[in-house]
């Protein structure tokens, strides 16, 4: 269950930067115990943020230990507009495949001409299914 509050002013900022942003920064628990933050692509996608990932990774590896994960947006340029989710994110075995968002696929369909991918070489490539539902927001 979401309990984000999207009816305040601070509420309806973080909406629009799920909506419209490009990256995130995923923060696993490394197996140390010290945070692993991650640049990456995203959906919000029906009240959760939905991400897809190389299998075997830090990061994957991490989610199955442990789900518990926050996502912050870049700042402004001197350090205003703060976000940072957290929440529980899971791996989601046998999820669709990126081609299954069509609107995931034209959000990036730039970044992945440049990296000289197709959409089917990138869910192929990028198959794991990450689900991230957000438990709380704070911010400035």
């Amino acid at each position: 269950m979401v309990n984000l509050d999207f009816s305040t002013e601070f509420g309806k900022r973080v909406q629009k930067r799920l909506e419209h942003e490009q990256i995130v920064w995923l923060t696993t628990i490394a197996p140390s115990g010290g945070p692993q933050p991650s640049p990456v692509w995203f959906l919000w996608h029906e009240d959760t943020v939905l991400i897809f990932s190389q299998p075997n990774t830090p990061k994957v590896r991490a989610i199955e230990k442990s789900g518990t994960v926050s996502l912050n947006f870049n700042s402004t340029e001197h350090g205003g507009d703060i976000v940072v989710i957290s929440g529980v994110a899971e791996r989601l075995k046998g999820g669709p495949p990126a081609t299954d968002y069509p609107d995931y696929i034209e959000k990036y369909a730039e970044g992945l001409t440049s990296l000289g991918m197709t959409a089917e070489g990138f869910a192929t490539s990028y198959s794991e299914h990450i689900r991230v539902v957000p438990h709380r927001m704070r911010g400035f």
